[in-house]
């Protein structure tokens, strides 16, 4: 793919209704994307089905959800959850009696890491474990699902499967150089990535953020050829990051964060959608904002393209309920600061002759440098010391707008989806804003 496919024009149908059913293929947590498309199919009266990671007892084994767990699960989803556990990754599977891939980075330390080199045969065989055991739960949670779709209705299966960094304490700190560090604490992430310990990372995150959808396509087959012979219609979504288009000089211009290591794991996403639109399946991969989330916000930086947000709601003739936003967002400066001048510093950020080479869409991702983390992560410094409170701020409001938007636009592009892979663009998540908030 050599360049963004944009979606500009708001989609308008919708073929879900009451009695189709939702199916979220992955946790719901309480700051994030999934929220938005779960709303919408509250909205439409669907059933919600969702699904469970399951969690470690004390000896590392998985288990389902307890039942005070799944309780809580369930009323935070507004539905029924398949108490399988379906933890994806292998980094915390192996053989019987042998080391996880975990514990072999166990014995990685600051001082060895780049050069410790790792059983790669027996990684392997850890994968091909954890592969399984996913595959087999996804079978189990399959039958199951199956006895709650009825004939003749629509199912739409929502994928929000990402993440994969083992739990190891030496990458812990390297992770807070790579993504945090500037000066002398900058680290180069490609020097992680060239490392046997990055190698591995990027492995995991193959198989939790993409491959699963992939499993999650072939592992409902059955339902779909049943949903489907009986005149209903099945849908797959997927929650990609590929850069986003915002407003710079008037013009809406491609930018990504750099570093953002799972990149290469997002790109396989896309071609597992691109897969399976090949055989007449509607799978989509929607690339979404860069918003704050508990898992963002280990990427100092990644927050700054949100704020030009703010000139996309009035280039997109917000009215009256975009000045509100931008109210609300000054109203989150300390005293004697303006909006203007955030905006102000971002887009000098962006405009910055350090940033432009990494506007490469064909190289993405592309690794970090000194220089570009200085001034990335200089700049979020900055700008958060702008706020009266470090815990209430800007991109905060934002973000929630974001997911706001992309629920209604995944929800209702779902329905006649027009290619595999598509962009949220600020300029398409303004619209819908405007669109829902119009006096």
């Amino acid at each position: 793919m050599n360049t963004p496919i944009p979606l500009h024009q708001l989609p308008q149908k919708n073929i879900f209704r009451p009695g189709d059913v939702f199916v979220l293929f992955g946790e719901l947590f309480g700051r994030g994307y999934a929220n938005g498309l779960v709303n919408e199919a509250r909205k439409a009266g669907m059933t919600i089905v969702g699904i469970t990671v399951g969690r470690r007892d004390a000896n590392n084994a998985l288990r389902p959800l307890n039942d005070e767990e799944l309780a809580a699960a369930e009323q935070g989803l507004g539905g029924k959850i398949i108490n399988i556990p379906l933890m994806a990754g292998f980094d915390q599977d192996a053989p019987a009696g042998e080391p996880t891939p975990t514990d072999l980075l166990g014995a990685l330390t600051l001082k060895s890491w780049t050069e410790d080199k790792l059983d790669w045969a027996h990684i392997e065989k850890c994968r091909e474990i954890g592969v399984k055991r996913f595959k087999d739960s996804l079978a189990e949670v399959m039958a199951t699902l199956n006895g709650l779709v009825p004939d003749g209705s629509n199912v739409f299966f929502a994928h929000t499967m990402a993440g994969g960094i083992p739990k190891a304490k030496v990458f812990l700190a390297i992770a807070n150089r790579v993504y945090k560090g500037r000066g002398e604490r900058f680290m180069s992430s490609q020097v992680l990535l060239n490392s046997d310990l990055g190698k591995l990372i990027l492995k995991n995150f193959d198989e939790v953020s993409a491959n699963t959808f992939a499993h999650l396509i072939e592992g409902s087959a059955a339902i779909r050829a049943r949903v489907e012979a009986a005149g209903g219609q099945v849908r797959y979504s997927a929650y990609g990051y590929h850069g986003t288009e915002i407003l710079i000089d008037g013009a809406y211009v491609w930018q990504t964060y750099t570093n953002y290591t799972q990149g290469m794991a997002k790109m396989r996403l896309e071609r597992h959608a691109q897969d399976a639109w090949a055989q007449g399946i509607k799978a989509t991969v929607y690339n979404c904002p860069e918003i704050r989330t508990n898992s963002s916000d280990i990427f100092a930086g990644v927050e700054l393209p949100l704020i030009p947000l703010l000139n996309a709601l009035r280039h997109e003739n917000g009215g009256a309920w975009a000045e509100r936003q931008w109210k609300a967002c000054e109203a989150l400066l300390a005293e004697g600061l303006t909006l203007d001048g955030v905006l102000q510093k971002v887009l000098d950020f962006q405009r910055n002759e350090v940033m432009l080479p990494f506007r490469n869409f064909v190289a993405w991702p592309m690794p970090n440098s000194a220089p570009q983390a200085d001034l990335t992560i200089g700049t979020s410094d900055e700008v958060q010391k702008m706020h009266q409170d470090n815990k209430a701020l800007i991109t905060d409001h934002l973000s929630a707008l974001v997911i706001e938007a992309t629920g209604p636009l995944m929800f209702h592009e779902s329905s006649e989806p027009t290619g595999p892979v598509l962009w949220l663009n600020h300029d398409i998540i303004a619209k819908q804003l405007n669109q829902l908030h119009a006096a």
